[in-house]
């Protein structure tokens, strides 16, 4: 899906939803307890933090065991539902804002044009400058890098 058709759905999905929340882990909670537990730990506090509580929950792959809400888990889900769909464009929306406000205060990163993905521009600018406190420790390239400034 292009960004301009992504941009277009996320604010129909804005507009047209009872009800949008959004839930995040920081680079450091994701760097203590792992990807799957903090991307968990996001829809648990995107859960906590909606003004409807709901009903029934599809969820993309993970089962979500500390919220008391039935739940269904789906693989693939966002090919397969239009609410898990929706969800990931939210998601990654948000996820893409935040890097090009970051982009403002890390200006020789260029997150605004890779968005934090490992993208060689990205890891060059590592190489050049070295971690910034948002990047994940125990994540590639950064993980090496750190051990071998030890």
């Amino acid at each position: 899906m292009t960004k301009n058709k992504r941009l277009d759905l996320f604010n129909l999905i804005n507009s047209d939803a009872l009800c949008v929340s959004v839930g995040s882990a920081s680079n450091n909670e994701i760097d203590e307890s792992g990807i799957i537990s903090a991307t968990k730990l996001s829809m648990v506090r995107a859960i906590e933090n909606s003004e409807i509580i709901p009903d029934y929950l599809l969820i993309d792959a993970v089962e979500l065991d500390s919220v008391d809400v039935p739940q269904k888990s789906i693989i693939k889900g966002d090919q397969i539902s239009s609410s898990i769909a929706a969800a990931s464009i939210i998601a990654k929306v948000t996820r893409d804002q935040i890097m090009v406000d970051f982009d403002k205060v890390y200006p020789e990163y260029g997150f605004g044009n890779h968005k934090g993905y490992g993208t060689k521009a990205h890891i060059d600018s590592i190489n050049n400058y070295g971690i910034t406190p948002l990047h994940r420790k125990s994540f590639e390239p950064v993980k090496s890098m750190i051990q071998e400034s030890k």
